[in-house]
């Protein structure tokens, strides 16, 4: 796949102190496999499906503690650019654009009500080389208990256009980048126990949520909602062995009319 434009999820990662067991896990449910560690970018580990790029693994770093979690990574031209955009609108910048070789510019950060994100600057390692097949990424939202503070940050941040679903029962918005929508942002609900903080949910391609989400439970992970069928496909919420939050959909299994927007 091309340099995706400005905005666009371009790529994800996640930290795990059992990468061997993570690399078991997700070679499981979504069939991966797994390239060579990188032990000049502290063993990072790329992941594929059908032989394509579609995200990676890392141990952490020395000292490094924390829970597991999924980073999705915004694609931009100018990392240093936008990290002082994402300072300029109250966010807090966790790491500052640093080279990787000649692989690209990487950037941590976190939006005003929370949620933690990556910038990529590509330079020979554009991002996704697959997306919406079987194992790849297909979609994210950020979930938040303050949306507005997500809302003007991220229409700040990124050149987006925001819409948002005409119902009432439901705080929704998309953001699109030209005519793609490429991102969503949910207000969780109480439903939510409130230690769980502000954060990015990523979706994974699979051919069959409903095995995808047997192999996740018989393998350690935890089911926090579904399968339930939309629209969109058929999806479900899990967490993996190690706490890490992600989600799985199916997306040639759909059910119901698309819910109406409107710009905002």
């Amino acid at each position: 796949m091309a340099v995706q434009p400005e905005g666009t999820p371009c790529w994800a990662d996640a930290m795990f102190g059992d990468v061997e067991a993570a690399k078991t896990f997700y070679g499981d449910v979504l069939g991966w496999t797994f390239g060579d560690s990188s032990p000049e970018y502290g063993n990072y580990t790329q992941a594929y499906a059908d032989g394509r790029a579609v995200a990676a693994v890392v141990p952490p770093m020395p000292g490094e503690t924390g829970q597991s979690q999924w980073c999705l990574y915004f694609a931009t031209p100018d990392a240093a650019a936008t990290a002082r955009r994402i300072r300029d609108n109250g966010g807090e910048v966790l790491m500052e654009p640093m080279r990787v070789g000649d692989l690209g510019t990487l950037c941590l950060a976190r939006e005003p009500s929370g949620a933690v994100f990556g910038l990529w600057q590509a330079g020979t390692h554009e991002g996704f080389e697959a997306t919406a097949v079987p194992g790849a990424y297909c979609w994210a939202e950020v979930f938040t208990r303050e949306p507005e503070k997500a809302d003007t940050f991220l229409t700040a941040v990124f050149p987006y256009r925001a819409k948002e679903i005409e119902d009432d029962a439901v705080d929704f918005r998309m953001f699109d980048v030209g005519e793609k929508t490429v991102l969503g942002r949910m207000r969780m609900t109480d439903d939510f126990p409130p230690e769980v903080p502000s954060y990015i949910n990523v979706y994974f391609t699979v051919a069959d949520c409903d095995e995808a989400v047997a192999r996740a439970t018989g393998l350690g992970g935890v089911l926090r909602f579904g399968p339930m069928s939309s629209p969109f496909g058929r999806f479900a919420a899990l967490s993996d062995p190690q706490g890490a939050q992600f989600s799985v959909i199916d997306v040639t299994t759909t059910a119901g009319e698309m819910p109406k927007v409107r710009d905002v």
